[in-house]
């Protein structure tokens, strides 16, 4: 399937998009994000929480790999890059075919365990606050999502 492409100018735009996206997902939803550090990964995490309603603050899970946020639907954020030299399954089908949906940083450390259907993110730095997204949907459903965000 063709990629979409987004750009943002701003993190607020950035999380707009995220926003948008919330409403337009579903339980059980995954969605991956790939980018260098500082390409917004958490940032668009954040923009995911707010359209699902989560009201407690959102950072990066780092340490702890899952954070599970409440809201309209679960929110699960995964921060998978200490996952990079490990083939561990921490539950990982648990959350992926939960009644939330699972947000995964750096998931190319845990393909393995990832489902076929799942919407993959790229963001990429372009300057300062702006960032170009690319959306890889993966199934028929998320190319719906992604023309449903785009247009």
């Amino acid at each position: 399937m063709k990629p979409f492409k987004v750009i943002t100018n701003t993190t607020e735009e950035t999380i707009k998009i995220a926003e948008k996206l919330a409403v337009l997902l579903r339980p059980g939803d995954v969605v991956t994000l790939q980018g260098d550090l500082g390409a917004g990964k958490t940032t668009f995490t954040k923009g995911l929480g707010i359209g699902l309603g989560v009201t407690r603050t959102i950072n990066s899970p780092t340490f702890t790999i899952v954070k599970e946020y409440m809201g309209e639907l679960p929110l699960y954020h995964m921060d998978v890059y200490r996952l990079e030299e490990s083939d561990e399954d921490i539950g990982f089908d648990e959350y992926f075919n939960g009644d939330g949906i699972s947000v995964v940083e750096w998931p190319q450390f845990i393909t393995a365990f990832l489902p076929d259907k799942r919407l993959d993110i790229e963001l990429k730095t372009i300057e300062d606050n702006k960032r170009q997204m690319i959306l890889y949907p993966n199934g028929h459903d998320f190319e719906k999502i992604c023309k449903e965000l785009i247009r």
